[in-house]
């Protein structure tokens, strides 16, 4: 599919017929091929636009601008809807993580981080993933299929309307920064992910600035060139590892595009400078990866690249592999890497206790269904003929 975005027209669905279809996640073009379809005029399609976007409406009742026969007729034949909120949950710290169910069952999560200045949502792009990094426990999920441009926006609107952010408010935001580092990898849904990416930088859309977004890859390197020049968000590169021995055990993408290539890439991102540099994310693992001697040549690997590091220590989760560095061994390590001239914070896990820190996101409702599903499997097998 290329990037370009060709209008698809809809005709409302019957009475009584199937489902009405959701308006959100429609380009522009798109929306203005369904009002035009209608018989509609042209500026109908802004107005609507606008109530969708800008105040989040999602009752044509109450977008008052058009006209009550038209609103009645999109009722008929439309919706404007979130994903539905199965579960809801917020951390002792304040972190906020939101279970969703989509329209064919299936479930994804999104996390909203509180800090001093701003709020970050962290927002998801598949069912499931198919990277399979070992440290991570959407990992362990096998993936079932990439979000839509409306199942992406919907996490994003779903948050404004919790924390009753229409229209945005200029100040005192709680929801002010995206980072696409939720279920899934990016870049393997592209044209979901611009799309929608699009809708929420438009100005007139939900108007968060691409300086305040940021895609996080593992390393898709032949997709990276075209994020930077069609987006221009900010890039995060899920390094983890300085040596592609390491890095192929832990992140197996590596053995498809090798450190060299990744960070070729990462030189060649479009916009990347001092003032604006790339994020690698480093989660810290204990005698895996958190050596004096790695930290040295991280220094050499980045030399010419414009770039923070994250350090992060590894959340585990049961099962997991791997244990976190020590307390020690991850202040030692961030100290060779300032000395080196690469700012390296550590980041402060969030969300531990409802699942929600970095690389936890994993449904329990996951192993929940699976235990009704035997539960039920064994109960019919019981029951008389």
């Amino acid at each position: 599919m290329s990037g370009s975005q060709h209008a698809q027209v809809f005709a409302p669905a019957p009475d009584g017929g199937e489902e009405p279809r959701n308006l959100v996640g429609l380009s522009r073009a798109e929306l203005a091929a369904e009002i035009a379809a209608l018989g509609e005029p042209a500026f109908r399609a802004k107005q609507l636009w606008h109530w969708i976007y800008a105040r989040g409406a999602t009752d044509f009742a109450a977008m008052t601008s058009l006209g009550k026969a038209f609103r009645a007729r999109l009722a008929q034949g439309y919706r404007v809807a979130r994903p539905e909120t199965a579960v809801a949950q917020e951390s002792r710290d304040g972190t906020r993580k939101w279970l969703l169910r989509l329209d064919d069952g299936q479930e994804v999560e999104c996390v909203h981080i509180p800090e001093a200045e701003r709020g970050t949502l962290c927002v998801s792009s598949q069912v499931g993933c198919t990277l399979t990094c070992r440290f991570c426990h959407t990992g362990t999920q096998r993936l079932v299929r990439n979000l839509s441009a409306a199942e992406i926006l919907g996490q994003v609107m779903l948050a404004r309307d919790h924390f009753q952010e229409w229209p945005s408010p200029s100040e005192d935001r709680q929801l002010t920064n995206i980072v696409m580092m939720g279920m899934g990898e990016p870049l393997y849904n592209y044209d979901n992910i611009a799309k929608a990416l699009k809708i929420v930088m438009d100005h007139e859309g939900l108007a968060i600035s691409r300086r305040r977004i940021t895609l996080s890859t593992a390393g898709v390197v032949p997709m990276m060139q075209r994020c930077g020049e069609e987006l221009g968000v900010n890039l995060a590169v899920s390094l983890h590892a300085v040596s592609d021995e390491v890095r192929d055990r832990i992140v197996p993408l590596n053995r498809k595009y090798p450190l060299k290539e990744l960070l070729a890439a990462c030189r060649a991102y479009p916009g990347v400078h001092n003032a604006r540099r790339i994020t690698f994310e480093y989660v810290m693992l204990k005698g895996v990866n958190d050596s004096p001697a790695e930290a040295r040549e991280m220094i050499r690997l980045l030399k010419d690249i414009p770039a923070k590091v994250n350090l992060i220590p590894f959340n585990p989760w049961p099962g997991a592999p791997f244990e976190c560095s020590s307390p020690e061994a991850v202040e030692a390590f961030a100290r060779i890497l300032l000395a080196g001239g690469l700012a390296a914070p550590v980041r402060r896990p969030r969300g531990q206790d409802i699942m929600a820190a970095c690389g936890q996101l994993k449904s329990a409702s996951e192993r929940l269904k699976k235990t009704e599903r035997e539960a039920a499997k064994a109960a019919g097998c019981r029951s008389p003929a």
